[in-house]
């Protein structure tokens, strides 16, 4: 199999242009096939050898001030954790190359689509304009097979970013690569040496029959349901009526408090940098170095909770964006987020250990300062289970693990709406509607309006929106009680109430006396220029059905809704409500957010945001991008089924321009 393999990069290269690189992949192919170790720079090396080179760094060539990328989206057979797979390849590798780039650039990339089906890149947490976005149907065509595009890119930021396919489920099976940004003026801390650390999740499944799996059962992947010894555990805790009314409790809401993410270890290999945990990427370092760590995830559907054993880390960009130093131990790492880290490491090895949010693996490599060293694996920590909060409840007895025992009313049910249901039995909110001074914010009786009718039972909700009785700039967000029929029948629970749970780490954090970092610690580097009030705020709530696997914005699938509009030149107030029991980490194309965090005018600027299980939170926006834009969550699965938005930004006088119909997202 291997040797197919080596067959397979030997062809693809002498089948191409064959560059210097090229050259160099062909001769370490036919030295492996003569039974010598290979050199190809974009494929696993050996476990006693350094893999510090990966991803490799591809760089540009410059045509008089512009860099340039050639960049080949093609189909082949790799080697993942030992077995041969099928992966989209950016150059040939998983992940794609390393790009660096500088800030006061402009870029020129150039993408060749060789596979049978359209593609596409998305620049993540690039400010661009709309048409190099890269998100089909929205403001950019697509990528046609045979074709190329040409990407043109003012580079007018610095900071660790990446890139990936928003085609289908491209991005599941190995289309993602890493983007660095150096600084015009320099980096504002010191450092010796850097690596880029790419987290991502490959499943040998075919993705789409993992979405069909998920739809046909929601916790199909979880492997860590509670057991009847479970169940005596927790009778020895709490005795046998609370413990069974717990288990009641669930079972009447259809939910499983081991329900932390839709697919797990059981089918998912978790990389680092392309290589599984018993392949174990190597950096090497000189004793007194300062390490800069870059940190992204790419999985399609992961979590990380990343650490490294014995050694601090000083978190100093997020997002690629400068935050004031903040050292610890442990963060979490959200699904297209982007960490970076400054370590110190001793004249020993250190693991860099990457485990999943529901502890049902991991990703792990090696820094060290000489080849052949390794450090101690940890072991797997105890998978959390939901808790009160996650569920929105403020009452309770705590149970085994986080798990709880209430009155099963306490949390919103909505029942499915006659055909004739109307505007008092299921609400609905549109953009005009603003809420007076002084109102309540559960308060919806003055919010009502339009609610849709028929046997289709669809609903308009497309969002509240306050002009009046804003909270002041950088602030918390508040606590909201839920009206009980404020969402359609896709949402399969209303929390009680929802709140802000910045200061929160997440679940199964915390516990273990280790520092870890949340959303609070974070403060710009420097106040923002301009800093003012949102001249307006709009709220929506992230909803989904967990059982039935349908994941929507208000309620709504992407296939039914209507455009988000934002007005060109205010300050807006995003407000996101989070109704379910998942984690959901939101992006927005073409804009950053300013994460209201507490920290007033010192509040961190993101290109995405984790929302946990019940929680509400807000984000400025200072809307000074015209075109349309995409707003989604970034778990894969959830944006191909509906939690997908299109953002119009109109300048005063344009007129509305409906998209094309988007590839995927229904």
């Amino acid at each position: 199999m291997e040797k197919d393999i080596l067959l397979d990069q030997i062809d693809r290269v002498l089948s191409s242009r064959v560059s210097r690189r090229g050259f160099v992949q062909t001769a370490g192919a036919l030295t492996a096939l003569a039974g010598i170790e290979s050199i190809l720079p974009g494929y696993a090396r050996p476990q006693t050898g350094s893999s510090a080179a990966r991803p490799y760094a591809l760089e540009p060539r410059m045509e008089g001030g512009t860099a340039v990328y050639d960049l080949d989206i093609a189909e082949h057979r790799i080697p993942i954790a030992g077995r041969s797979a099928t992966a989209v390849t950016i150059n040939g590798t998983v992940p794609g190359p390393l790009l660096h780039l500088y800030e006061g650039q402009d870029a020129l990339l150039r993408v060749s689509n060789q596979l049978h089906e359209d593609t596409s890149i998305h620049w993540h947490g690039l400010i661009l304009p709309p048409e190099m976005d890269g998100v089909p149907g929205v403001s950019f065509p697509g990528i046609l097979p045979g074709q190329t595009f040409e990407y043109r890119i003012p580079l007018r930021q610095h900071g660790t970013y990446w890139y990936h396919s928003h085609s289908g489920l491209q991005e599941q099976v190995g289309h993602y690569g890493p983007l660095i940004i150096k600084p015009e003026g320099g980096y504002p801390y010191q450092f010796d040496r850097e690596y880029t650390i790419v987290l991502s999740d490959w499943t040998f499944e075919d993705p789409y029959q993992v979405l069909q799996n998920l739809k046909k059962q929601g916790n199909y992947y979880n492997r860590q349901r509670l057991t009847l010894i479970d169940f005596f555990r927790q009778v020895g805790r709490i005795g046998l009526g609370p413990a069974f009314r717990d288990r009641l409790m669930w079972d009447q809401m259809r939910m499983d408090p081991t329900d932390v993410m839709d697919i797990t270890g059981a089918t998912y290999t978790y990389l680092m940098n392309g290589l599984a945990p018993a392949e174990n990427w190597t950096g090497l370092f000189q004793p007194g170095e300062r390490v800069l760590l870059h940190f992204i995830n790419s999985g399609a559907a992961s979590y990380f909770d990343v650490r490294i054993p014995g050694l601090p880390m000083t978190v100093v960009q997020v997002s690629g964006q400068y935050v004031q130093p903040v050292e610890t131990d442990e963060f979490r790492i959200a699904s297209a987020e982007t960490y970076d880290v400054i370590i110190e490491p001793q004249d020993r090895p250190y693991t860099v250990f990457g485990e999943s949010m529901d502890r049902s693996g991991y990703a792990r490599g090696t820094l060290t300062p000489r080849e052949g060293l390794t450090a101690p694996v940890p072991s797997l920590r105890k998978r959390p289970l939901l808790t009160m909060a996650d569920m929105g409840m403020d009452h309770g007895v705590m149970g085994e693990g986080g798990s709880m025992s209430m009155d099963h009313g306490s949390m919103s049910m909505p029942a499915a709406p006659a055909a004739a249901a109307g505007v008092h039995d299921m609400m609905a909110m549109t953009p005009a509607v603003t809420q007076a001074a002084g109102t309540a914010p559960h308060d919806m009786s003055a919010m009502a309006a339009g609610a849709q009718t028929g046997d289709t039972a669809k609903y308009a909700i497309a969002g509240i929106v306050r002009t009046q009785g804003l909270r002041p700039p950088g602030t918390l967000p508040g606590m909201l009680e839920h009206e009980p029929d404020i969402h359609a029948p896709e949402n399969a629970a209303v929390p009680m109430m929802v709140q802000s749970r910045m200061s929160h780490p997440g679940m199964g954090l915390g516990t273990d006396g280790w520092r870890v970092l949340a959303y609070t610690d974070l403060r710009a580097l420097e106040p923002r220029q301009g800093f003012r009030a949102p001249d307006r705020e709009l709220e929506l709530h992230l909803t989904g059905n967990m059982e039935r696997f349908m994941w929507s914005i208000n309620g709504v699938p992407f296939k039914d809704a209507e455009l988000i509009r934002f007005n060109y030149g205010e300050r807006l107030r995003l407000t996101l409500v989070n109704d379910t029991m998942m984690n959901h980490p939101m992006h927005l194309h073409g804009m950053w957010l300013e994460l209201e965090n507490g920290q007033g005018e010192l509040i961190p600027r993101v290109h995405t945001v984790n929302v946990q299980p019940a929680e509400r939170l807000s984000m400025l926006i200072d809307v000074d991008a015209p075109g349309m834009w995409a707003f989604h969550c970034h778990i894969l699965y959830h944006m191909e089924v509906g939690m997908f938005r299109v953002v119009e930004v109109l300048r005063p006088g344009e007129e509305s321009i409906e998209p094309g119909a988007t590839e995927g997202h229904d």
